[in-house]
């Protein structure tokens, strides 16, 4: 029997993702940036293996997956039926497995309290429009948690539609210009054409925003992060990724920028790294 998405995720997000190859994603373009520089950080909050991580939002286990090679104890949970689906077919086929595959709503984990060392939540905040949801959701995270536990989260930033409209020369499209206009001011992003690559219904943050809801959902928060830098936004991006000279170059750009107040924002991508209260 085919499973079903949890009720409340709006269909719209659901429809993206059956068409949309989230598996593949991370694989080209900037997203390799995305994540290469996500990995990094990530790395650089984790208690060691085997600690069990709580992959919340895992897709397909792009993170799952390297994390498990790593010997840590991963959890993948995701609100799209068929990224789990494709998680737990790899699953079969590799030798560091995950603990558990399973289809799941961030604001309603399965979960027992206190049972997990590390959540990731690198995409549910994306997908919740509402406040109140995404402090909810980060409060699943923090009871789930042990004390002392990690909490790494990513966000879109509120400049991205912008700068990637700029970048690809989209603001041409009035469809678009309207989509970014309402980012701005709203950071509610909807997307009501057909085109794949103008996303699916999402929040976009400002970085002040994200340590603000996680403070309010009952994390110490570390630091914010913008991930990627501005080298996102270059058109020769891929060239410059298959150069290890280059790579180095747009590496260090990122991590010297990664903490600016005044850069942050001009990341794709944010990271919040807190910990629960012990």
């Amino acid at each position: 029997m085919t499973e079903r998405p949890p009720a409340g995720i709006d269909p719209a997000i659901v429809n993206y993702y059956e068409k949309a190859p989230e598996e593949t994603r991370l694989d080209s373009g900037s997203s390799r940036l995305e994540a290469e520089r996500t990995r990094e950080l990530i790395l650089r909050h984790l208690p060691p293996p085997p600690a069990v991580v709580l992959d919340v939002g895992g897709a397909a286990g792009a993170y799952a997956f390297w994390l498990a090679e790593r010997k840590f104890e991963v959890h993948l949970l995701d609100a799209t039926p068929r990224l789990v689906e494709v998680a737990r077919q790899r699953n079969e086929g590799v030798t560091s497995k995950l603990a558990s595959c399973r289809v799941a709503d961030a604001r309603s984990l399965p979960n027992d309290d206190a049972s997990a060392d590390v959540v990731l939540m690198l995409g549910p905040l994306y997908h919740l429009q509402e406040r109140a949801d995404r402090v909810r959701a980060i409060s699943e995270a923090v009871r789930v948690l042990r004390p002392g536990g990690v909490f790494i989260a990513a966000a879109i930033s509120r400049l991205a539609s912008t700068l990637d409209g700029l970048a690809r020369e989209l603001l041409r499209d009035p469809d678009f210009v309207g989509i970014v206009e309402r980012d701005l001011r709203e950071g509610r992003h909807r997307n009501p054409t057909a085109r794949l690559d103008y996303f699916t219904t999402a929040y976009f943050h400002r970085p002040e925003e994200l340590k603000s809801e996680a403070t309010d959902a009952g994390l110490e928060v570390d630091a914010v992060y913008g991930i990627e830098g501005p080298a996102w936004m270059l058109h020769d991006i891929g060239e410059r990724w298959d150069d290890p000279e280059r790579r180095e170059v747009v590496m260090r750009v990122a991590r010297a920028l990664e903490t600016d107040p005044s850069a942050i924002g001009c990341s794709a991508h944010l990271l919040v790294v807190g910990r629960k209260p012990n």
